[in-house]
């Protein structure tokens, strides 16, 4: 048994702190000791800490959270395991992951809930939370053991990679989960419209001679399912949405009072179809990238708070995979370790919302979304636990393969010049990362 690390005492000094939760944003020092954080304010006697961090000039946030990764174990190892997949995380400044259940077995019971979860104890570098598949196997045919996955700590629950195809089992899903408090994750992509289609139903595919995938196959699914929950009421979840009708849609039912949220990915936020031409399979993605209209509504979504949650949908491929022919390809890419980069300029530098509001997306909404708020996470509080991402806000990088901590590769953002960086991540008190590359605001030790 792997006996964990013990958390020094640190101190980290003169950063600006901003906490979305609490409205706090002030240049202020944090003391960390046993795990937790024990004070928040200006001016902290710096004797008797194991560690003194310089942060001036720095943020100071609470440990970022992705909603919506694939950590491919058990069963498809090759690509990512929980170990790489959260030495890629805490890369990307995330202390908190919630892993999707299409592995090998499903994540549809109680105990591969615990597998996960042993898992990551064991070789884990961030907190790892399962969400578990909502029918067995994710074949949509009959519940998953929805309440006893519960029992093991799942997080929310989703067949994500497949939609759940039948009305009738979508219904009985929505009213299983209703019971548990928990939200239900959606994957919304109408079959009959997708079969064989690689990419999205526009120019480009017509040039290329591909089948397309039209828009109406994501927002029928959302249609279909707020209709079916309007008498239920269960806390529904829209992932990775690229359609910008779709925003509209949740954007109704959000003023009718249901309870549905939805979150955007960084590669729609900032890619075109186009970008077949020139990545091909790396820029092949389910749901696929779109045109600039959508990217410009899902922009303007995030900025009229219909949009409140950013995943990355992290899904690693090895190489031979990706180099098949567009057809064969599998869809996905990674991005945890490039997610804050990209969101700031897909986000904030456009002018669609502002740094603080950008955190408020990746800390304590997904937080809220999947209850780990009750756990104290996405926040920062006096007692609560030390998870933390320090950013350098004035860091100009480019995206590089020396950048990339998982085991896979596979992005078409390789080169692409960011403006803001995770130079610390610290998990339950302890530092899992830190950044080794020149930053604008340099980490100091205390000499």
């Amino acid at each position: 048994m792997t006996i964990p690390p013990i958390a020094p005492s640190v101190l980290i000094r003169a950063a600006r702190v901003i906490d979305p939760a609490s409205g706090m944003d002030q240049i202020a020092d944090v003391a960390i000791a046993d795990g937790s954080i024990q004070a928040i304010q200006a001016n902290l006697d710096t004797s008797g800490y194991d560690r003194v961090i310089n942060a001036e000039g720095m943020i100071l946030s609470p440990g970022l959270i992705d909603p919506h990764v694939h950590l491919r174990e058990p069963g498809q190892v090759h690509k990512e395991d929980i170990e790489s997949g959260t030495l890629a995380a805490v890369a990307g400044g995330f202390t908190a992951v919630c892993c999707m259940p299409n592995t090998s077995p499903a994540l549809d019971s109680p105990e591969m809930v615990e597998f996960v979860r042993s898992r990551a104890e064991q070789v884990g570098h961030c907190r790892v939370f399962s969400v578990a598949a909502a029918t067995k196997g994710r074949k949509g045919e009959r519940l998953a053991e929805i309440g006893l996955c519960l029992d093991a700590g799942a997080v929310g629950y989703s067949d994500d990679g497949d939609v759940i195809e039948s009305a009738a089992m979508m219904k009985a899903v929505l009213q299983a989960v209703k019971q548990t408090g928990k939200c239900f994750m959606q994957h919304c992509q109408e079959l009959t419209l997708t079969d064989g289609a690689v990419m999205h139903a526009g120019t480009v595919a017509a040039k290329l001679g591909h089948k397309g995938w039209p828009r109406e196959a994501e927002e029928m699914i959302i249609e279909r399912d707020i209709r079916l929950n309007k008498a239920i009421g269960c806390d529904y979840h829209i992932q990775h949405m690229s359609s910008g009708n779709s925003v509209e849609i949740v954007a109704r039912a959000q003023r009718e009072g249901m309870p549905v949220t939805c979150e955007a990915s960084p590669h729609h936020l900032l890619l075109t179809h186009e970008a077949i031409e020139t990545h091909g399979t790396m820029a092949k993605m389910n749901p696929p990238l779109r045109e600039q209209s959508d990217i410009d509504a899902l922009r303007q979504g995030v900025a009229d708070g219909v949009i409140t949650i950013l995943a990355t949908d992290h899904a690693p491929h090895t190489n031979d995979e990706k180099r098949n022919v567009l057809a064969e390809a599998p869809f996905g890419i990674i991005g945890l370790e490039s997610a804050l980069g990209l969101y700031h300029k897909a986000l904030v530098e456009t002018g669609h919302i502002d740094l603080p509001k950008l955190i408020e997306l990746m800390t304590i909404n997904p937080a809220r979304l999947c209850g780990l708020d009750t756990q104290g996470l996405g926040m920062l509080k006096i007692g609560g636990p030390a998870d933390i991402t320090l950013i350098d806000p004035a860091n100009n990088w480019t995206l590089n393969l020396d950048d990339l901590a998982g085991k896979s590769v596979n992005t078409p953002f390789l080169g692409w010049n960011m403006t803001i960086r995770p130079m610390m991540t610290i998990v339950k008190g302890i530092v899992r990362y830190e950044s080794k590359h020149e930053q604008a605001a340099t980490v100091r030790e205390r000499s």
